[in-house]
């Protein structure tokens, strides 16, 4: 007999699916549904081929092992669509809950969401312990004794398949993901956690971002760093390479940046954690979202030791005054199919599109449905986690746009419960995924995610060109093109009104500028591309002039790793799987460009310390920064202050332009990538200053100077 299987698609329907059935069953014929204890008796009434759509007047629930018998067919009856049904969202609602492997001295509780489940039970150490189901569909199981460093998952049978689970609330794990772990997280924690960066900023305006991959960081050859690509190789203090230049944590700590943004600690996929150097990963293929990557452990086989070295790493960055941003990927899955969330409740956890078939905005080949609640909560959850055990500083949600709009707002009001401000920052470009548009956490709908900041995207493609289109030009390496954005990119790109382009976010504290990240080409070697006939010191100019432009604009400065040493990727645009020669930090470049990295931690230094390059709000900025009329396609501005003005001027081609500074007053050289010498304390007014190629110039005033 032909295989027939039923799916219930609604809480009363059930879609029967088989080769030829439109000859084998016919409108209004009775069927019947058998489980262990109930009888529901349906109707045909619809017939499409090998589909047949059959109604009843009494609600079905998952949950139970049924069949369905109609003439002479019989065939099994599993939960389908109906996962995805307000009704079932309503039915088995547990958020309260509380999910995971509850370690106590004396005993452990597991429990686990799974409505569509049969049969669950839980093997702990090799031994299986049956679980009871409550009426939300939560398994439980408690078992005595001190199970610290058991090994555990879940043995489900759902939609008839029986199957072994990991637990996607499990804190750790052993090598290679194979099984959850049981820990008493109290034995992982250094003692004198501290809790947040010394002297951190006091405001999140008052911030700047350095993304940084941990492998990338120290794997290099001569990072003089023991623990090479490890948690515990960016803890190592005083690391040197071979010619005695700073490198790893305390390089990083010299610069001058506020934030270290860590791309993905989380465990993902395609790393051997026993042999990571067979295999590279960015680490956007999410596997487990509350347990640390195995790879970067210094003893993967140890559950412990992950956990341990990334909390010192938090830690250790926090004596240095350094806060701790993670990248968090809550819109996708490395394989949906092999997913803890698929296998336990099929069809929930992901977005489908209207005719069925599994939403794809991420383009990686599913959506996570944050909007539904118990996905709502996994994320809270974890979020919390992370907050609550590791001590971070804030999120990168990776492309955020993907995510709904409660959920980011419910994100926002649990971080507000923290005694210190945590950094929230995410890509909020509009992603094509089955969700309402107006339902997304993008760009466009800022004025509804206060405390979320933004990807400035249009600052990136107006600085360097489009990302998507390597011989595009901007501002910087195409002869001052879109210099009629300047006054609008600098101000933070918030300003409403008589602007070239529509804002970009309703405030400017929601802002993140950047011209560079671990997407795309680096500049260094866009530039190489975009402007092939400059010499190599035009390109080096034009890549100071995309990072001071970065540094001294309103909102939130962005930095990828190695931008100041001109990082290059040797024209890799996607190097996610590229491995260490292309990815790594290489340190004898950052020392064969010490001079260069000397004038970007010069720039931090002035923002850091001039208040009119952090203002933190909108009226702030139109009522302190005024731009200057100046030859196209020169731009220059000034921030008035209390007890200084502070003008830049930034020069994008490779000619020198007679400027004036236009106020009266004793100017002061503050920086300049094109000059040394200090300017004379006599006063400028009606002076011209020479604007050398591809320069950008600090000046400022003192007042009663």
């Amino acid at each position: 007999m032909r295989q027939v299987t039923g799916w219930i698609d609604e809480p009363n329907r059930v879609k029967l699916i088989g080769a030829g059935l439109h000859n084998r069953i016919h409108i209004y014929d009775p069927a019947v549904i058998l489980g262990e204890k109930e009888r529901i008796n349906l109707t045909v009434v619809n017939i499409d081929g090998d589909e047949a759509d059959l109604v009843s007047d009494k609600y079905i629930y998952p949950g139970e092992e049924r069949t369905i018998y109609i003439r002479d067919l019989s065939a099994p009856v599993h939960a389908g669509a109906v996962v995805r049904s307000e009704w079932f969202e309503r039915m088995y609602d547990d958020s309260s809950n509380t999910f995971g492997a509850l370690y106590e001295k004396t005993k452990t509780v597991f429990r686990v969401w799974s409505p569509t489940a049969t049969k669950m039970s839980v093997e702990v150490n090799g031994r299986q312990y049956r679980m009871k189901r409550s009426f939300l569909g939560t398994w439980e199981r408690t078992v005595r004794g001190d199970l610290h460093g058991a090994r555990y998952l879940y043995i489900a049978t759902v939609q008839g398949v029986k199957a072994r689970v990991i637990d996607p609330y499990t804190k750790s794990l052993t090598a290679n993901s194979k099984h959850g772990v049981v820990l008493d997280l109290s034995k992982t924690t250094p003692k004198q956690f501290l809790y947040e960066a010394k002297n951190r900023p006091e405001h999140l305006q008052d911030s700047i971002i350095y993304e940084l991959h941990v492998r990338d960081a120290t794997v290099h050859k001569d990072s003089g760093v023991c623990y090479k690509g490890k948690f515990a190789g960016l803890t190592e203090r005083n690391t040197t390479t071979s010619d005695g230049y700073p490198t790893g944590l305390n390089y990083i700590s010299n610069l001058g940046v506020t934030h270290v943004q860590l791309l993905p600690v989380n465990d993902f996929a395609r790393v051997d954690d026993r042999k990571p150097e067979t295999g590279y990963n960015w680490g956007y293929d999410p596997l487990f979202f509350q347990a640390p990557e195995g790879s970067y452990a210094t003893d993967p086989v140890d559950p412990e030791c992950r956990i341990r070295e990334l909390k010192k790493l938090v830690h250790v960055f926090h004596e240095e005054e350094l806060g701790v941003i993670l990248d968090v990927v809550y819109n996708h899955v490395y394989i949906m199919e092999e997913s803890p969330f698929e296998m336990l409740v099929p069809g929930y956890y992901f977005r489908y599109t209207d005719d069925g078939k599994v939403s794809n905005g991420t383009g990686v080949g599913n959506d996570i449905a944050t909007e539904r609640p118990m996905v709502r909560k996994f994320i809270l959850d974890t979020i919390d986690y992370w907050l609550n055990e590791y001590n971070v500083d804030g999120f990168r949600f990776d492309l955020m746009g993907i995510m709904d709009i409660v959920t980011m707002q419910e994100i926002v009001k649990r971080t507000k419960e923290e005694s210190k401000p945590i950094m929230l920052l995410g890509e909020g470009w509009d992603m094509p995924t089955a969700l309402p548009t107006e339902e997304r956490a993008a760009s466009h709908q800022s004025h509804r995610l206060a405390g979320l900041r933004f990807f400035n995207d249009l600052f990136r493609d107006s600085i360097k060109g489009s990302s998507f289109h390597l011989e595009d030009r901007g501002y910087i390496n195409g002869g001052g093109r879109y210099v009629e954005r300047l006054e609008q990119l600098v101000s933070g790109s918030w300003i409403p009104e008589d602007q070239p382009i529509p804002p970009l976010v309703e405030d400017v504290r929601q802002n993140v500028n950047y011209v560079e990240c671990h997407d795309n080409h680096t500049l260094w070697d866009r530039l190489k591309v975009s402007n092939p006939d400059a010499g190599e010191l035009s390109r080096r100019k034009m890549h100071q002039l995309a990072t001071a432009i970065t540094i001294l604009s309103q909102g939130v400065p962005f930095i990828h790793a190695g931008q100041e040493f001109y990082r290059t990727k040797y024209g890799d645009g996607n190097s996610y799987i590229s491995g260490d020669e292309i990815n790594q930090l290489d340190w004898q470049r950052a020392e064969s460009f010490a001079e260069d990295v000397a004038w970007i931690c010069k720039l931090i230094e002035i923002r850091n310390a001039c208040e009119g390059f952090r203002k933190r709000s909108n009226t702030a900025v139109e009522e302190r920064l005024y731009s200057f009329q100046t030859p196209e396609p020169v731009y220059g501005w000034m921030m008035f202050g209390y007890d200084e003005d502070i003008a830049v001027y930034l020069n994008p081609v490779d000619r020198s332009f007679q400027i004036q500074i236009p106020s009266l007053g004793n100017w002061s050289l503050m920086a300049s990538n094109q000059r040394e010498e200090l300017f004379s304390t006599q006063s400028m007014l009606g002076n011209q200053t020479e604007l050398f190629p591809y320069e950008c110039l600090i000046v400022k005033k003192a007042y009663n100077s």
